[in-house]
């Protein structure tokens, strides 16, 4: 699970800046990792207690929530699509919680909130900040952001911001069943987790890059700055108040709402429309795929 979401939001976090040359991939890549684990490790664990609510873990159901949910990451990573390893996260436990019946639903109004919340909050950062600065071409501000060399150096600075927010915030995402359940405590979590993070940047987050950095909406480096610093502050807001959100949408948000400013054509309609129905497949494929799983293991257990 973890390497899966590393592979994919790694797009999310690195993907403008390499798109637009302010950093190569590998060193982008290293960065990202060292970023991740800080942020996993110092914050990271406060999104835990989020996903122990959904429903009661042993060691088994663990297992089988997170194979279904990386299963459902890496099939959606293959096909080059930035998807939400949280939503892919909550219905694999849904999904298994339904059929073990331990589900409890208190906590889920205000995850499910957290995924409109999140790409929302972020278009609406993006959208405003690009406006007010193309609003006033000849005031400081915009002269230096638009500068090539400022907005690079201010892009890698918002990247490492990006990184440590995804840490902070996705931890949960890879070992928050097994900190439930008992398996891990929340520190040696943090390290384990963060770790299958980096692995999964640095081994297949090429795929998905392209899709964020290039082919929803063209980016230079000011617009890519407003991207990556916008989502980082969604994501970080989220992760103070312990409600894992998808850095996937926070990134699509912000490029709409750079997209948005510039002028709805700038959009690529049919890219969107193709990330959307991804958001819609994830948390159901990964519910499918756990409710199965736990229905087969019930059902062999019984047998033995």
């Amino acid at each position: 699970m973890g390497w899966s979401l590393g592979a994919n939001d790694a797009a999310n976090v690195i993907g403008p800046a390499v798109a637009v040359g302010a950093l190569r991939f590998r060193v982008a890549a290293l960065l990202a990792v060292l970023l991740v684990m800080i942020g996993a490790v110092t914050i990271g664990s406060r999104g835990f207690d989020t996903y122990g609510g959904l429903g009661a873990q042993t060691l088994l159901s663990s297992f089988i929530v997170m194979l279904a949910a990386g299963a459902t990451v890496a099939l959606m990573t293959f096909a080059g699509l930035p998807v939400s390893t949280t939503q892919a996260v909550v219905g694999a436990i849904i999904g298994s919680s339904l059929v073990s019946g331990t589900a409890t639903f208190s906590p889920l109004p205000k995850i499910a909130l957290s995924w409109v919340l999140a790409p929302a909050g972020s278009l609406c950062i993006a959208f405003l900040i690009l406006r007010m600065l193309t609003a006033f071409p000849r005031a400081l501000p915009h002269r230096l952001i638009t500068h090539s060399a400022v907005a690079q150096t201010g892009l890698v600075i918002a990247t490492c911001y990006s990184a440590f927010s995804l840490g902070a915030n996705n931890i949960a995402n890879v070992t928050g069943v097994y900190v439930s359940s008992g398996l891990l405590a929340p520190m040696s979590a943090a390290i384990i987790g963060s770790a299958a993070i980096g692995f999964g940047i640095l081994t297949f987050s090429k795929r998905v890059i392209h899709t964020i950095g290039s082919q929803l909406v063209q980016l230079d480096p000011t617009t890519a700055l407003v991207v990556v610093f916008a989502a980082a502050l969604s994501m970080n807001a989220f992760a103070m108040v312990g409600v894992p959100v998808s850095a996937s949408q926070a990134v699509v948000g912000a490029v709409l709402g750079v997209g948005l400013a510039r002028g709805v054509r700038t959009v690529n309609g049919r890219r969107l429309g193709g990330i959307v129905s991804g958001w819609v497949g994830t948390p159901a494929v990964a519910c499918a795929l756990s409710a199965g799983g736990t229905a087969l293991a019930g059902w062999v257990t019984s047998s033995i």
